[in-house]
């Protein structure tokens, strides 16, 4: 590692730590020439398939662009963004599972979807009715009813 004050490159390792979640290792360094300290964060950079789009292009995998996505369809509903962005982690783990090296557009498009539907029910109509092109009230009615839960009756 390069030493960012003297671009001096040999450079030694004085402390080592993980962060509580184990997915981050922090190093503290000192510079063999000029002595100064600086750190650096190793952590593991997944390999995400390129993305076919309908019109047969291929795009690099864009986390802010399916979450600038999904917060369309979330807007001014009571969802953290925590849930979110736990929720983008799952559609990644998901697709770095597949082991593919392309995935179309659409797969990804149904497993926003399926995680939309688990965040909030509104959300989730109101990005299957743009991703499913939703041309009649019907369409809506089916939606609706697909997520709609049925009501116990209580006995008296």
């Amino acid at each position: 590692m390069k030493c960012p004050y003297c671009a001096e490159p040999n450079t030694q390792v004085v402390d080592t730590r993980e962060n509580e979640d184990g997915d981050t290792v922090r190093r503290r360094r000192r510079c063999l020439v000029c002595d100064k300290r600086f750190t650096t964060y190793e952590r593991v950079e997944l390999q995400l398939p390129l993305v076919v789009k309908k019109n047969g292009s291929r795009t690099e995998y864009d986390r802010d662009k399916l979450k600038a996505s999904m917060m369309l369809a979330l807007r001014k509903r009571p969802v953290t963004m925590d849930s979110v962005d736990a929720a983008l982690d799952r559609i990644e783990e998901r697709l770095v599972t597949l082991g593919e090296r392309e995935v179309a557009s659409d797969r990804i498009g149904e497993l926003v979807i399926r995680e939309l539907k688990k965040l909030d029910k509104v959300a989730y109509i109101r990005f299957a009715s743009v991703y499913r092109n939703f041309e009649d009230l019907d369409e809506f009615s089916d939606a609706i009813r697909e997520v709609k839960k049925p009501r116990t009756r209580r006995t008296p």
